[in-house]
């Protein structure tokens, strides 16, 4: 099983941009996008479809901001939309597909940059999303969480750590929380196969970032220590272009 996940920044733009021919060059079984800013009466039948998926979307209640979406082929089915907590949810940040035997949450973790109180609600959002996932795995079910995390775990997962620890996505307090994530059981796949890799996700889109590979990595497939033995390969395709961030991939048995 091959799964994607990419921040797309605009969903009708990533279709401008290519995406179609893009999935339908690229083997997959699910893609997970985030940051879709669109809401579903302002798609036309066509524009919210890739041929041969199905798909579950959970969209903002403020127009033109966040979302996620997810497309899926059997054996995935859609779950449910949303997280359970009524101010995460109007952001449309969370979307559950049952893969068979684990669930899969696709997910746009919140951006702390803009002041404390989104900082703030950043980290509640963190610590709620982990209450509920260890839920779920307590009760025997395996989970993988996607997405953008929004944070850059380690200085080798951004370009210029030292000058960036104290910006909101290198924050000692942010990367607290996914040490936090890795204690509960969960693995970040591409660093577990990749160790010594300074591969990025994310590239401003000032000042030529991208071609000079001023990166971070905020964008990760977290894996169940219990699925580890079904974890075959993960990977940043940093050639895709499209958006300011690229696809992240995981492939499982």
């Amino acid at each position: 099983m091959r799964l994607y996940s990419w921040n797309v920044n605009g969903w009708r733009a990533a279709l401008r941009h290519g995406l179609r021919d893009w999935v339908a060059a690229t083997p997959m079984d699910v893609l997970c996008v985030q940051e879709t800013k669109v809401q579903a009466q302002q798609l036309d039948a066509e524009e919210g479809r890739l041929p041969g998926f199905e798909s579950l979307w959970a969209e903002a209640q403020r127009p033109g901001y966040s979302g996620v979406a997810t497309f899926f082929r059997a054996p995935c089915k859609a779950l449910r939309s949303g997280i359970g907590r009524a101010d995460f949810d109007a952001e449309g940040r969370v979307v559950v597909t049952d893969c068979g035997d684990f669930d899969l949450y696709n997910v746009y973790f919140p951006n702390g940059k803009k002041d404390a109180q989104r900082l703030a609600f950043k980290l509640e959002f963190y610590a709620f999303f982990l209450e509920q996932v260890l839920a779920v795995v307590r009760r025997g079910r395996p989970v993988i969480f996607c997405g953008d995390v929004n944070t850059a775990h380690t200085p080798q997962d951004l370009a210029r750590p030292e000058a960036n620890r104290k910006v909101s996505g290198f924050l000692p307090e942010e990367r607290a929380w996914l040490d936090r994530w890795q204690d509960a059981g969960f693995v970040d796949s591409f660093r577990h196969l990749h160790p010594e890799a300074r591969t990025y996700s994310w590239w401003s889109l000032r000042s030529g970032a991208r071609e000079r590979d001023v990166g971070w990595r905020l964008d990760y497939f977290w894996v169940h220590e219990s699925l580890l033995g079904r974890l075959k390969g993960a990977g940043i395709a940093t050639e895709v272009r499209g958006a300011d961030h690229c696809p992240v991939w995981l492939e499982l048995d």
